[in-house]
């Protein structure tokens, strides 16, 4: 009797003790998840990488105010060091951020570092020949948001068809994606290709600017399936999964992380007649129109340099939807397009025609008039995203 006591106090004891091993371990597992992460390093923070690669070189950066080493910009940077650059070309909003959206952007010199700007959102989009004669090398670096109709990858598709035709070569210092958790939208058909659309990509890609330039190459997008000589100066600690949030807006109206989480669902709304909040503190974080009463949250669109010029129901008192607390989903959202089209009194002029140029096609447009839930809708995507989430594979560079 005394040693079957004696078994069962020590099975206890035996059970304590394990319990405690493995409460202590799960502790230590818990500590170990709070243990902060390295910080990600942009490809310019990597200047061991890049320097030994310009040096000796002529440059010329594709670089907008995004284009930072820490608190100091590229160019700067690079001029210090004596790396020696002929010119900097500038894409949508211009070299310093201060051009609103679809602002024509001129030539000139920059007044800080003394660099000529050539525009590549005025006369030409793509560089010419004569512009690229100076110069050895390309060095791209722009902050991108991961959403098709972002202007700034169509920017990059002219850079790399330009080097291919002129035999330079181009550096792509990458940077996170904070769109880049997902995949989603309707594919670009060809026939709608546009400034604001040049691939057959859905809105939401989930690449970085690495990534899809390798995607250029790699499908043939150039002209006449040219391949431009390109390398990529990755990223460091990161992953697609990873929350990121931006340390600079990345374009005038895109203010904040929650401007770039709501852009690939309510950009659709500029191929309309309603408002986004351009021309006010919280652009693109709001959705409004004159003619919507019911609704209590009012805004009215003005002027902004820099910012908005003429925009869309200027200087008119809208109602609408206050988006700035809104929880945002990882998907494209279209339920605010469909409710929106609904409530609106006069769907004759809801839409513009560069509603297309948006969508990617027309099918959405009709879907929207034909009263589709948004799962019909999302229905009728799943095969090519299918299709292009295997074909994106090949050219990840980022788990």
């Amino acid at each position: 009797m005394r040693s079957m006591i004696f078994i069962f106090l020590l099975a206890v004891f035996c059970f304590r003790c394990g319990r405690n091993e493995n409460s202590n371990a799960e502790q230590s597992d818990s500590s170990a998840l709070v243990v902060s992460r390295p910080p990600v390093l942009v490809g310019a923070s990597q200047l061991d990488l890049l320097v030994p690669k310009v040096k000796g070189k002529n440059i010329a950066l594709v670089v907008n105010y995004t284009a930072t080493v820490g608190e100091t910009h590229l160019a700067d940077t690079l001029k210090s060091l004596g790396v020696s650059i002929k010119k900097i070309m500038a894409p949508e909003h211009g070299f310093r951020g201060d051009a609103a959206n679809g602002e024509y952007v001129k030539d000139g010199f920059d007044t800080k570092t003394g660099l000529p700007v050539v525009s590549l959102y005025g006369k030409n989009r793509k560089p010419a020949p004569d512009q690229l004669s100076d110069v050895d090398i390309i060095v791209y670096d722009i902050q991108d948001v991961g959403v098709r109709f972002f202007t700034y990858i169509g920017t990059l598709h002219y850079i790399m068809e330009s080097c291919a035709e002129n035999g330079k070569k181009l550096i792509v210092l990458d940077r996170p994606n904070p769109n880049g958790s997902y995949i989603d939208g309707p594919i670009l058909s060809v026939q709608h290709k546009s400034f604001v659309g040049m691939h057959p990509v859905p809105v939401v890609h989930g690449m970085t600017v690495g990534e899809f330039a390798q995607m250029i190459n790699g499908e043939g997008w150039l002209a006449g399936k040219i391949n431009c000589e390109l390398e990529i100066i990755q990223l460091r600690n990161w992953a697609h999964l990873d929350k990121y949030s931006l340390p600079f807006r990345p374009s005038p109206n895109l203010p904040n992380d929650q401007a770039v989480q709501l852009y690939p669902s309510i950009c659709f709304f500029e191929g309309t007649v309603l408002s986004l909040g351009r021309g006010t503190p919280f652009p693109f974080q709001a959705i409004g129109h004159p003619d919507l009463k019911n609704f209590s949250f009012q805004f009215t669109p003005v002027t902004i340099k820099g910012m908005a010029i003429n925009p869309p129901q200027e200087n008119r008192l809208c109602y609408g939807l206050d988006l700035r607390e809104v929880s945002v989903p990882k998907k494209v959202d279209l339920h605010y397009l469909l409710d929106m089209y609904k409530v609106f009194p006069n769907k004759e002029n809801f839409f513009t025609p560069f509603f297309e140029r948006l969508a990617g096609d027309t099918v959405l447009r009709h879907q929207i008039v034909n009263g589709f839930t948004e799962d019909q809708i999302r229905q009728t995507w799943q095969k090519d995203l299918n299709a292009y989430k295997e074909m994106r594979k090949k050219y990840l560079l980022y788990p």
